[in-house]
């Protein structure tokens, strides 16, 4: 059975992060289907407060995700930067847990899970940290790796939380979960992933701060991070139109929208890997291309579903599709800063903003002008813009 397992994954430093991966997926999987029944049923806080207060937590997210990124390069390892943010997260859930209040929701999501937040860039940094020195294909089927942990989170630990709190009158012991799940998270890096000696020093001659930022809204990087944040909008989109149209279009029922996602999820994980592996024979840019392609025709097709059979059928498509979309776009963006880990890490960060952000308006576009099937066609439409403006300024590049 251990030769099913790349030689990459048997290096210490890869397989204790992919550990500290899945329960930093654990906490957000555990929490993120429950956060806001805690936030607007149990203690209070309204509509409009809850809405401005996780758009805000995600700008924070973003800021932090980027000093953090480059404070971690100038310091030349990333043990302490994790070490430290994972505190944060076990503060933050913590806090929810044992004093439930609205200021203490606030405060945790504005400030402490923002920060512990960016432990997903720092870790995918440390990753890239020990994988220097390898071919660009085992790099990838790395990156795959450890992505498809967090998707394996997603299929275990939801359903599970949901199992253990059938019965209970409040959803705070998720909070309780999460926490715990961060101290694991601690745990793993602080004893079992082995000290980095010797990390080439060569990106801390030095940006400050505000030269980072600089760096990721330069245009050669910043409208690359716009082609792929149209590109992995596609998913929010996604995630937002998919039950509205099972239940509606579709004619499907509340059971088959957690039935269709736990299947996808599924396959996600199988096809991350796929996908690691196809990298061997192509470029990132390529492979990200027909992963794109595949996904508009998977919206499209959706767009146009009417039976609950449909969306089923399409489960495979949409698996194959999605795993792509949320995989090789890591690899990729960590290559427009490539000499600089965390700061090119950090671009993760600034994907996953910039793409909810973006699919917000397309979803606020599509129900304005048509009805969810209609937004599914916009979704698509998106989708290919942004694969077209990729393809765009990759040929620009190659030729300049």
């Amino acid at each position: 059975m251990t030769r099913l397992l790349p030689d990459v994954f048997r290096d210490p430093t890869i397989r204790v992060s992919m550990l500290a991966i899945f329960a930093f997926g654990f906490a957000g999987a555990a929490t993120s289907p429950y956060q806001s029944v805690v936030g607007i049923r149990e203690l209070g806080l309204s509509n409009g407060l809850y809405s401005t207060l996780i758009f805000c937590a995600a700008a924070v997210n973003v800021v932090v995700s980027i000093l953090l990124g480059n404070l971690a390069d100038r310091l030349g390892q990333y043990r302490v930067m994790m070490l430290t943010v994972a505190t944060f997260g076990v503060l933050g859930y913590g806090a929810v847990y044992v004093v439930p209040a609205q200021a203490t929701f606030v405060l945790s999501a504005l400030f402490f899970l923002p920060i512990y937040g960016s432990l997903n860039s720092l870790l995918f940094a440390n990753v890239r940290v020990a994988t220097r020195g390898m071919e660009r294909n085992d790099i990838a089927t790395v990156n795959s790796g450890v992505r498809a942990m967090i998707s394996l989170s997603w299929v275990l630990v939801p359903g599970i939380t949901g199992a253990l709190l059938a019965n209970s009158a409040s959803m705070l012991p998720a909070y309780l979960f999460a926490g715990l799940a961060c101290v694991a998270c601690f745990g793993l890096i602080a004893i079992f992933l082995p000290r980095q000696d010797g990390i080439d020093k060569a990106a801390a001659h030095h940006l400050s701060y505000l030269a980072a930022l600089g760096e990721v809204i330069s245009p050669p990087v910043f409208l690359r991070l716009i082609a792929v944040a149209l590109i992995s909008s596609t998913l929010h989109v996604n995630g937002a139109i998919l039950p509205l149209i099972v239940t509606g279009a579709a004619h499907g029922t509340v059971t088959d929208i957690g039935i269709l996602v736990g299947i996808v999820a599924l396959l996600e994980i199988i096809f991350i890997v796929v996908w690691g592996r196809a990298q061997r024979i192509m470029s990132h840019v390529v492979a990200l291309a027909i992963g794109t392609v595949i996904y508009i025709v998977y919206l499209v097709l959706l767009g146009l579903a009417s039976a609950p059979w449909h969306v089923y059928a399409l489960t495979i498509i949409s698996g194959v599709g999605a795993a792509a979309l949320i995989s090789i776009p890591i690899t990729y963006l960590q290559d427009l800063i490539a000499e600089r880990p965390g700061l090119g890490s950090a671009l993760i960060s600034v994907n996953i903003f910039l793409s909810a952000g973006l699919s917000a308006l397309l979803f606020a576009i599509g129900t304005a002008v048509s009805n969810y099937s209609g937004t599914a066609l916009i979704g698509a439409a998106a989708g290919l813009l942004g694969l077209g403006l990729l393809l765009f300024f990759e040929r620009v590049r190659r030729h300049s």
